[in-house]
């Protein structure tokens, strides 16, 4: 990993952006593909889903919409103890989106005068797991999960064929499927599964969903940018981000650890230490080139960790410490602090805080409750991680009656007028004249 130092310099909000390593350059160019991708998908539907399916996943011939059938088969096969982590997993997942709707809040302007705010579901969803280079069942609770506790009527899912399975999708995620009941489902991946979503592909009978949602690559982040407008979209999570804040007083080991857990996913992946200890840093280096070699994707782990998006931040104090974090704004943010519990108020730009040394991600991932689809490549300055309100719209349902109507009659016309929309008055006016 490199190191980038930052002791020593006085940075402005635009520095600090500028210091934040970030493989820019892969980004922009799935952008500009993954458009294309969705296009494709647009113009000529399911001829060009099994072309991109021949060339990225080297399947050919297979069945697009899985039948029923293969659903239950993959329950049928699913090993006792992966189907006990599942369910304990929704269970959790359940539990914390439950508090994600809002209730229904009614406000009396005055006598005669109601505005309620409503919060309504969407009515389709099209769910997005990856399933390339890795297998996330878990990926199934935490976009499905959310979707059905805000109400979301028709639920859709879509993962790559595998080549390996005969074209069929992983049968782990299908028995996660069949688990939270959800019984359509695509063998589709990467970018193009996003445009099938977004404009529908008859010949399927997929028809056009409200939002889409999901984590994957940069190509399926940028799908997301594309398809934008015609429908929704969650966060764009792509290449997966940790960011790790330490002192002195942290174990490299466990530091490490976490690292190389996310660096594991993607190439792509970015993992970033930020600390003002100098000695911990030079451990943290060591112990990662230490259990890199020695963990099962290795090659994947040392292309993460030796992209211009990974690095070892070295800086003054904690104040700069903070200042970094807020201005990366990751997907992860894991905090090895000795007071982790008062501090973790103050690193206010992230997609989900690990407050502490036995919080890992990897705790996020599976099994803490919370949800892993999360906004990467700086967006948790401004966009949350997936949630049940992702599926859910406010709405303002106002209510007058006659007698309230008249008590800004006078109001209503003036401000029509000012605003040269004489219109405007008149609607209200025809309800007091005969």
């Amino acid at each position: 990993m490199r190191t980038i130092d930052l002791r020593g310099r006085e940075l402005s909000p635009a520095d600090m952006l500028a210091a934040v390593p970030r493989a820019t350059q892969a980004r922009a160019e799935a952008l500009d593909t993954a458009a294309r991708l969705v296009d494709d998908v647009r113009d000529r539907g399911e001829a060009a889903l099994r072309e991109q399916a021949e060339r990225f996943d080297r399947v050919a011939g297979h069945t697009v919409r899985v039948p029923a059938a293969h659903i239950d088969e993959a329950l049928a096969d699913l090993a006792p103890e992966v189907r006990t982590a599942l369910e304990e997993a929704i269970r959790r997942v359940r539990l914390a989106s439950a508090a994600q709707v809002p209730a229904s809040q009614v406000t009396r302007i005055g006598d005669g005068a109601v505005i309620t705010q409503r919060w309504q579901p969407v009515h389709r969803v099209g769910v997005y797991i990856p399933g390339g280079k890795a297998v996330y069942p878990s990926s199934v609770i935490m976009n499905v999960v959310p979707a059905q506790v805000a109400g979301v009527a028709q639920i859709a899912l879509a993962s790559p064929p595998q080549a390996d399975q005969g074209g069929r999708i992983h049968p782990t995620i299908l028995a996660a499927a069949a688990l939270l009941g959800v019984t359509e489902v695509y063998a589709m991946g990467g970018a193009g599964a996003i445009g099938a979503f977004a404009h529908g592909v008859a010949s399927l009978g997929l028809d056009p969903v409200d939002v889409v949602s999901g984590p994957g690559n940069n190509y399926v982040a940028s799908a997301k940018r594309a398809v934008a407008g015609v429908v929704g979209t969650d966060s764009e999570a792509g290449a997966t981000e940790i960011l790790v804040v330490a002192d002195a007083d942290a174990d490299p080991r466990l530091i490490a650890a976490d690292l190389v857990s996310q660096a594991e996913h993607d190439e792509q992946a970015s993992a970033v230490l930020v600390t003002d200890a100098a000695e911990l840093a030079a451990r943290v280096a060591t112990e990662v080139e230490r259990i890199s070699v020695l963990t099962r994707h290795s090659e994947r782990v040392a292309a993460s960790l030796g992209g211009p998006q990974s690095a070892i931040v070295l800086v003054d104090d904690r104040a700069m410490a903070t200042a970094f974090s807020n201005a990366y704004a990751p997907e992860h943010l894991e905090l090895h602090l000795v007071d982790a519990e008062s501090a973790a108020s103050a690193f206010t730009s992230a997609g989900a805080v690990f407050v502490g040394d036995q919080t890992p991600v990897s705790l996020g991932d599976y099994m803490a409750g919370s949800n892993h689809v999360l906004p990467t490549g700086g967006q948790a300055r401004y966009a949350p991680g997936l949630g049940a309100y992702t599926f859910l719209r406010p709405q303002q349902v106002i209510s007058y009656d006659r007698a309230a109507l008249a008590a800004v009659r006078a109001g209503v016309v003036a401000l029509a007028e000012s605003e040269a929309l004489p219109a405007h008055g008149e609607a209200i006016e025809a309800r007091f004249t005969a």
